[in-house]
């Protein structure tokens, strides 16, 4: 069942079973207490650059806060459908869940990335830590992504480009 994965499917997997629960569960303090969840280990480094660049009041620090559990559980949500495809594609012996992968991914960068900036902007030293861990996990998932093609579509590549023989001028007219 899982001797066709790629080690892009391998580690998108992984990368699904850490940030499913850690950025639902930190969205999920957000929605119960917008503020304190916002000022949580794994939300400081955007609650301090807010409180301390933006200067935004205490409504508009919610919808921040909101904005970035939103954006969490958007991320999960690509994460747990690609764990649903490749549990489909497990089943039926097929592929096609690199999408899904490639979004999760992407997204979760872009706010990982963010989320490091702001970090290193405000000072917080273990904020810093945990956010370049997960932006190098995701950021090294979209590498292999990118690089680790499958293996039947490389065969289908190697028929393509076989180079035909050549067997002069005369014989490579379409009348014979």
């Amino acid at each position: 069942m899982y001797n066709d994965w790629r080690i892009s499917t391998y580690n998108g997997v992984l990368l699904a079973c850490y940030f499913i629960p850690s950025w639902v569960l930190s969205a999920m303090k957000i929605w119960v207490s917008p503020i304190r969840g916002f000022y949580d280990r794994t939300n400081i480094a955007a609650a301090m650059y807010a409180s301390d660049f933006l200067s935004l009041s205490s409504i508009d620090t919610i919808r921040l806060a909101w904005l970035l559990a939103l954006g969490k559980v958007i991320v999960a949500a690509f994460f747990l459908v690609f764990l649903l495809l490749v549990i489909r594609a497990a089943i039926r012996n097929k592929g096609g869940a690199d999408e899904a992968l490639a979004f999760a991914l992407g997204l979760a960068a872009f706010i990982s990335m963010a989320s490091l900036i702001a970090a290193s902007k405000v000072g917080e030293l273990a904020a810093l830590r945990l956010h370049a861990s997960e932006s190098l996990l995701l950021i090294g998932g979209a590498i292999i992504l990118i690089v680790d093609t499958d293996p039947q579509v490389m065969a289908s590549r190697k028929k393509q480009t076989s180079p035909e023989p050549h067997h002069g001028y005369l014989s490579s007219s379409p009348n014979s």
